[in-house]
């Protein structure tokens, strides 16, 4: 009787083991929570480049690099270059905008009206526009043949292109000169900005050079808007190579010099 009892309480203990391990093998194993999920979102690693191209140095500085400074240091002086270049510029285009109304235009119309940026650059080529039309006949349409104006000269040049000799019209009704009035009209400057320089050449030399002077300064802000490009994308590299990598980085070495129209911009690479 002992016997068996023994028997039957090691099977029961046999059976019990069994379950037990069963039970482990079919149990679902915790779950585990990535890193990435309970990662600050500032550690992340496409935080610090995304940053960096927004604000270049910012990547750095949440790396704890103190290169970010440099970066954002030289974004701020890149704006306030780039300002006020295009500030400048803007005084200055007022100024010869001015200059041509009071001396150039004003005799033939009192009313102002600022024309495009081709027109302006005519006025410093041109003494004079010459009148739209040089007939005084109403209902009469006749170009000027002045050559020295930039009417006459636009004149010259749609003959040139549509007649067979351009001293010698056709009649008003031939296709070839219907051809060539609508190249002038569409080339010639009306009454409303007419101008004439005559009697005014210091002052038009001073409009043509106040011209230079303000393309220039729109120019240069360009440029230093362009060295702002270049800034965001190197900070940028710059993020991505110290997140994914875990090299040094690009440094930013700047050197500008500025004639004032040329900008020089060296970027050392260090990896």
């Amino acid at each position: 009787m002992r016997r068996r009892a023994r028997l039957l309480a090691g099977a029961a203990v046999l059976a019990t083991l069994r379950a037990g391990a069963l039970h482990a093998q079919t149990a679902s194993p915790p779950s585990v929570v990535p890193a990435a999920a309970t990662m600050p979102v500032w550690k992340r690693p496409w935080v610090r480049p995304i940053a960096s191209l927004v604000v270049p140095g910012t990547g750095q500085l949440l790396g704890k690099r103190d290169r970010g400074l440099v970066y954002l240091a030289t974004e701020v002086w890149f704006v306030a270059r780039a300002l006020a270049w295009s500030q400048q510029g803007r005084q200055l285009r007022s100024q010869f905008q001015t200059l041509a109304f009071e001396v150039a235009r004003e005799q033939f119309t009192p009313t102002r009206v600022d024309g495009p940026w081709d027109y302006y650059e005519t006025m410093g080529h041109y003494v004079e526009s010459g009148p739209f039309n040089a007939s005084s006949v109403p209902g009469q349409f006749t170009p000027p043949t002045d050559t020295l104006t930039f009417n006459g000269a636009m004149w010259l040049l749609a003959r040139r292109n549509f007649f067979v000799n351009p001293d010698s019209a056709p009649a008003t009704s031939d296709p070839r000169y219907q051809d060539a009035l609508a190249f002038y009209r569409q080339r010639a400057f009306g009454d409303a900005y007419r101008w004439s320089w005559r009697d005014a050449r210091l002052e038009m030399d001073t409009y043509a050079q106040t011209i230079h002077d303000s393309d220039n300064a729109f120019r240069a802000a360009t440029d230093y808007l362009g060295a702002l490009v270049a800034n965001h994308l190197s900070s940028f590299v710059d993020a991505f190579i110290m997140t994914r990598l875990g090299h040094a980085g690009v440094m930013p070495r700047v050197n500008v010099l500025e004639n004032p129209q040329t900008l020089l911009l060296i970027w050392e690479h260090t990896f």
